[in-house]
């Protein structure tokens, strides 16, 4: 079967490539077979492959944050799973054709068969921009939120959800023929560029406080973001476009009780109980299913073409997620 590997850190098109690998063979009692159908290409990804990201991992290494498959075979010991069944695969190492995976190790998802690759992106970015939203501040009917990355996938899934949840969103951009795309989208308030950003966001909003700020690029960015906020509000961080450390004015922690924190999906699943996983995707899935979420794909790939996905990806003036369909066209 095909799998893709890197074997040294270094610009993700470069040392990536396909390979040909053992077949896992047949399941153990606790384990399943997933045929995987679909996987995106995330920053989480990138970052790994660059040698970037929270650890570096032993080379060579399959990346893979997240993957939606079908489960081809079941272990004599597995309840609850049958073949057919489509699963959202929760560990990591999932550009690959078909994996052997213990039956905790996935979660099983209700999917509509036409709209197979949304339910792909569904396990990173849906969950992060809903954790984000719901774990930190008690949002409000009308609370603002201010987001930078406004156009990522995470930045997409955010607008929408706090839409459904009656809450406002500012979404910082860098360019300005992104402005209406991202209100098309739902966005309440697109302004371009960091330029005297509080006065801007203070009149958008009519001067209504700003609770919660969510970051994903860090440096001088998050100082702005920072600012903007209503005394005791929340800054969460999650990525670090910039390669900056996240930055905010020690008067404003002091005297204005602004907190800053830091998210990471893997951690919260870690410590998330089993029925507490399957009922944040259940809702996710739902929202799949009545269009909440749709995030736009801008091109699928096979695996072979890895590095032309990869380096696609990579592209500053992308309008979508790239997906990698692993074992053909679906």
């Amino acid at each position: 079967m095909k799998a893709v590997q890197f074997d040294a850190f270094g610009p993700a098109h470069t040392v990536s490539y396909c390979v040909e690998v053992p077949d896992p063979g047949p399941p153990a009692g606790d384990e399943v077979i997933v045929d995987v159908v679909a996987f995106p290409i995330n920053p989480a990804d990138v970052l790994t492959i660059e040698g970037k990201y929270a650890a570096r991992p032993p080379l060579p290494y399959t990346p893979g944050a997240e993957a939606i498959g079908q489960i081809s075979a079941v272990g004599a010991d597995v309840d609850g799973l049958a073949s057919g069944e489509s699963v959202i695969l929760l560990g990591r190492e999932n550009w690959v054709q078909k994996r052997r995976v213990k039956a905790a190790e996935v979660l099983k998802i209700e999917v509509q068969s036409d709209r197979i690759l949304q339910y792909a992106m569904l396990k990173v970015n849906p969950a992060t921009a809903a954790l984000m939203l719901r774990e930190y501040v008690d949002l409000k009917t009308g609370d603002w939120v201010i987001q930078d990355a406004a156009n990522s996938g995470v930045g997409h899934c955010l607008i929408r959800l706090a839409r459904k949840a009656g809450v406002k969103t500012v979404n910082v951009v860098r360019r300005e023929s992104l402005v209406e795309p991202l209100k098309a989208y739902g966005a309440d308030v697109v302004l371009v560029g960091l330029d005297d950003l509080g006065e801007r966001v203070n009149a958008a909003t009519a001067g209504g406080h700003v609770r919660l700020a969510i970051d994903a690029v860090a440096g001088n960015t998050s100082l702005r973001l920072a600012e903007c906020l209503a005394d005791g509000g929340m800054m969460v961080n999650y990525g670090m476009l910039s390669g900056e450390p996240c930055m905010v004015m020690p008067d404003w922690v002091v005297f204005r009780h602004l907190t800053l924190t830091g998210f990471w999906l893997s951690t919260h699943l870690g410590q998330m109980p089993r029925d507490q996983k399957e009922r944040l995707y259940r809702e996710l899935s739902d929202d799949v299913r009545d269009g909440t979420l749709n995030v736009n794909i801008e091109a699928t790939y096979d695996i072979s073409d890895i590095k032309d996905a990869l380096a696609h990806a990579a592209r500053q003036s992308r309008d979508g997620k790239i997906i990698v369909l692993p074992n053909g066209e679906v």
